[in-house]
């Protein structure tokens, strides 16, 4: 890797970054983003925003846009959905998230939430990754299936190159040999990453392991690996949901996993502040 890169902690930062989303600031707060992988309509967004925001979510996540592998499944509410976020927005508080998936759509989308993400299917898509690095908002930056630490970072580059310094990276697992689970969640790329550069990096256990049972597990694990927060799907009733129910927590998961995750964060708090004495 170039040393000249803005990624790395020699030339683009020597302390951690910190980038402010309404009132967190991830890289020093932890992020806890969760929400439906698919806004369907209103009640639904609604009902899951009030129950992650009531649990200690600080973000809200719902994709208005969805790039399916059959061209046949939903593929999202297109801005109806993204009016929904904001609504929802508008009622629990919480910054919002969603994925854009072309370039000539990244300016209006970032209209209506606070951070833009770019999925794994288009991590090389090197013309959108410039047009959000022009945006300036935010950007939740998720490695490919098949990619490399290197790549990851470098395309990472492309929106700091355009001048903006707000890349937040998310490891969301990647293809193996292995079908138990959705992907093979890689958690080695929490230390990785804080070793090669000053950028917040973040677990998705949702897309990590495509099953619900799997997600607390690698939350807490991910927690412990000192990530900068997580992405989990949570929905209302994930037996109805139109996209990835078999990984969406219940409310009521949700909220037992956010206690558990406080806990953890208190504990390890506690055992680093006695190894300083």
């Amino acid at each position: 890797m170039s040393r000249a890169s803005l990624f790395s902690r020699e030339v683009g930062a020597p302390q951690r970054t910190e980038i402010t989303i309404g009132s967190v600031s991830v890289g020093r707060d932890f992020l806890l983003i969760a929400g439906p992988c698919s806004v369907e309509n209103e009640k639904q967004t609604t009902e899951t925003a009030r129950e992650v925001a009531a649990a200690g979510a600080n973000m809200l996540r719902g994709g208005a846009f969805k790039p399916r592998t059959s061209p046949y499944s939903f593929q999202g509410l297109g801005i109806k959905g993204l009016q929904i976020l904001a609504r929802a927005r508008e009622e629990t508080g919480l910054p919002v998230v969603t994925e854009v998936i072309d370039p000539r759509d990244a300016g209006w989308v970032s209209e209506y939430v606070d951070m833009l993400q770019i999925g794994a299917r288009n991590m090389q898509n090197y013309s959108l990754l410039r047009e959000v690095g022009k945006i300036g908002k935010p950007v939740l930056l998720k490695r490919g299936m098949q990619s490399t630490l290197e790549e990851w970072l470098n395309c990472a580059e492309y929106i700091l190159a355009e001048g903006n310094p707000n890349v937040i990276l998310c490891e969301r697992g990647i293809r193996t040999f292995e079908k138990f689970t959705r992907n093979t969640l890689d958690l080695s790329m929490v230390p990785a990453v804080k070793e090669l550069s000053h950028l917040p990096v973040i677990i998705d256990p949702s897309h990590g392991t495509g099953k619900r049972s799997m997600i607390e597990p690698m939350s807490l694990a991910a927690v412990a690996a000192g990530s900068d927060g997580l992405m989990i799907e949570v929905h209302v009733h994930p037996g109805e949901a139109l996209s990835d129910g078999d990984q969406s927590l219940y409310p009521e998961q949700f909220a037992r996993l956010a206690a558990r995750i406080r806990s953890l964060m208190q504990f390890m708090k506690k055992a680093e502040l006695a190894d300083e004495h």
